[in-house]
């Protein structure tokens, strides 16, 4: 990758980095499932009017609704629901780390329902380094009096299972404009959940957030959903899916850098020796490093 892709690629890492710091303001006066809703359709109709009717979208919204219906709702609104109920116990570095444990699932599962998804040993290696730190950050929340409950610290984990169904479904897709996909999963995944929020939290009720958390809201969904997905997709069209995938390394430590300089957040030893090893794990997942040890490691062997 050159220069102008890895600025790309730490852009968006700091863009869906940004999700959970918006989130984490926005949710502390917006019910989640509303919060889920308000992000999903403005970031939606952000992307309909970028699209401007190309790619022929409203012909294939019609003719795949089921489809999209079925990826917004494991993409998008049960995994946007599970993270922002999570958020409401926990800040937004600590979800961020459960949350990147996403590659690995979509692994574990991609071998078991697919047949061009195998593991191999140097994946394997990577989903048990991962689920390693997983239990390291799971294990506290057991002993009494614990910070953050073991329900809220399974609910992004959760999150990432749903993302690992979705990216195995998402290969359907194959073939169709990049944008119409994120525009219609965005589409059918609000309108998946206008009638849950309207049901639940009654926001017809609810008082006027302050202007913190609408300029959260209009962040995570406009910045941090409908840009960073044409970001992504640029980012895909310059250096491939394998590269763009790197984000998710990105993602925790600038969660992590904007609930420090701006919430206050703080990480214990715990925290920060879970995300070590679950970035340890994706890297090895990713294959790269391994792949450039090989050379050098047969060469001293001569």
């Amino acid at each position: 990758m050159n220069a102008l892709t890895w600025s790309l690629l730490l852009l968006l890492g700091l863009i869906w980095g940004g999700s959970f710091f918006f989130a984490r303001i926005a949710v502390h006066y917006v019910p989640p499932f509303t919060l889920v809703f308000l992000r999903l359709s403005l970031a939606a109709i952000a992307l309909h009017v970028y699209i401007a009717g190309r790619f022929r979208i409203y012909d294939v919204l019609r003719a795949h609704w089921r489809q999209f219906l079925l990826l917004g709702l494991i993409n998008n609104a049960v995994p946007h629901a599970l993270i922002f109920i999570g958020q409401t116990q926990m800040g937004a570095g600590l979800a961020s780390i459960l949350n990147a444990t996403t590659p690995i699932w979509t692994v574990l599962i991609g071998n078991h329902f697919t047949t061009d998804e195998r593991l191999t040993s140097a994946k394997l290696a990577g989903c048990l380094t991962g689920l390693v730190g997983t239990i390291v950050l799971l294990g506290p929340s057991v002993t009494s009096g614990a910070e953050v409950p073991l329900w809220a610290l399974l609910l992004p984990i959760l999150a990432a299972v749903s993302y690992g169904f979705a990216a195995i479904y998402a290969k359907r897709f194959k073939g169709m404009a990049s944008p119409v996909i994120a525009a219609g999963q965005l589409t059918c995944s609000a309108a998946l959940i206008l009638p849950v929020a309207l049901l639940l939290d009654q926001p017809w009720t609810l008082a006027t957030p302050p202007i913190s958390a609408l300029v959260a809201i209009l962040g995570m969904a406009l910045v941090s959903t409908a840009f960073a997905y044409i970001l992504y997709f640029r980012i895909m069209a310059l250096a491939g899916a394998t590269n763009a995938s790197l984000v998710t390394l990105l993602v925790p430590p600038s969660a992590i850098l904007l609930g420090f300089l701006f919430l206050g957040e703080r990480l214990g030893f715990t925290e920060i020796a879970g995300m070590l090893l679950i970035g340890t794990g994706l890297l090895i997942l990713d294959g790269r490093l391994y792949a450039r040890m090989r050379p050098s490691a047969g060469t001293s062997g001569l």
